[in-house]
């Protein structure tokens, strides 16, 4: 096996989230193209891919306190809702993760994951930018890795909040650079993207 210069770390790119909201399914297609790109290059390449989706009991029980008091309903077990969206080319290799709150680190493996692989940088792509891209992100950042986020595989509901995010970790947080870029690095004898 390929010793891990980089892993790959797609957060909930679910069926819930381009259902509930048009500005999200709008920037579908993109962001499918985006993210299909980057888990060819990071097969082809030996690289880890790990998938992370949101998902919640029915009952709410292991929710956010906001959704326990207003009864919100997204990402339920046992529905298509917190399913990963079905064009995403996925494989058996990959590792998927489940979470209960906005960080891919809070509460899962991924720490212990990433612990064993010793990737040196992380590719973050997914949805929603301000909100589970943003805290995963700045706890990956807080455990010193360098990371990458894909520019053109990043959205959210709230474009706002999206612009406003990208400015707070661009620079000294993260990089942002287009999915053809980090192709072009991963290919590359350097050690960081």
């Amino acid at each position: 096996m390929v010793a891990a210069r980089f892993a790959l770390v797609i957060v909930d790119m679910l069926n819930d989230f381009f259902h509930q909201h048009p500005t999200l399914s709008s920037k579908r297609a993109g962001l499918v193209a985006a993210i299909n790109g980057l888990t060819r290059a990071f097969r082809a390449h030996q690289q880890p891919i790990i998938w992370v989706r949101q998902e919640f009991a029915p009952d709410l029980s292991d929710a956010f306190l906001v959704m326990r008091k207003r009864n919100l309903r997204v990402t339920i077990a046992g529905t298509e809702g917190c399913e990963i969206l079905p064009e995403l080319l996925r494989h058996p290799s990959d590792t998927i993760i489940v979470k209960k709150r906005y960080s891919a680190f809070f509460g899962t493996e991924l720490d212990a994951i990433l612990r064993a692989l010793r990737p040196p940088s992380l590719v973050i792509a997914g949805v929603n930018t301000h909100a589970c891209v943003r805290a995963t992100v700045i706890d990956a950042y807080q455990r010193d890795y360098e990371v990458i986020v894909v520019s053109d595989g990043i959205a959210s509901y709230d474009v706002e909040h999206h612009e406003i995010t990208k400015r707070y970790l661009e620079g000294t947080i993260a990089r942002f650079l287009p999915s053809a870029e980090i192709v072009k690095r991963l290919s590359s004898n350097n050690d960081t993207a």
